[in-house]
């Protein structure tokens, strides 16, 4: 599936349970915020979103703390979970994602190589980390990332109405 059909697929999923979304964006520079709206109709789930490349804009709009940035540096899990919050809290969405990461070709290290990317899934008042590494070029490495962040929030969203509704017996997490 590509990086289109990733987002209409969202989109549907989105509208089939009345929510809404947004993204807070570094390293994919507003290519998952694209791929929504270049879907007719978007605008019924999609609030908007945020490219926050400088660790400046992390701060100012999305509310990153300073301290997250010093101690763990902006390609991290704890800046990931920061920014799916601060874009779910600055749009008011019942979902956020958010992409960080290293697309280099210069700016890996031995500990965060280019290709490191971390990915927040926030919603329901649950934020959820998931670090990947993508190899190829700079352009490679922006569109798998962009890509895998839909997917992940496709999955995370289905799996938390999977939990609010159960259909074989199974455990609701749901709150009362």
């Amino acid at each position: 599936m590509n990086l289109d059909d990733t987002a209409k697929e969202l989109i549907r999923l989105l509208e089939s349970h009345c929510s809404t979304i947004s993204f807070a964006e570094s390293c994919t520079g507003g290519l998952v915020s694209a791929a929504i709206t270049s879907i007719p109709g978007a605008s019924v789930v999609f609030k908007g979103g945020a490219v926050t490349y400088a660790n400046e804009s992390k701060q100012s709009i999305l509310g990153v703390e300073p301290r997250i940035l010093k101690e763990n540096g902006s390609v991290s899990m704890e800046c990931a979970r920061a920014m799916a919050s601060g874009a779910a809290l600055c749009f008011r969405t019942d979902f956020a994602l958010s992409i960080t990461g290293i697309a280099g070709p210069d700016g890996g290290s031995a500990e965060k190589p280019v290709g490191t990317v971390w990915f927040g899934l926030a919603g329901q008042g649950v934020v959820i980390t998931v670090r990947e590494h993508f190899a190829g070029t700079r352009t490679d490495i922006r569109l798998a990332a962009a890509k895998k962040g839909l997917e992940l929030i496709s999955a995370s969203i289905k799996a938390s109405f999977e939990l609010d509704n159960p259909t074989d017996g199974g455990v609701s997490l749901s709150q009362a």
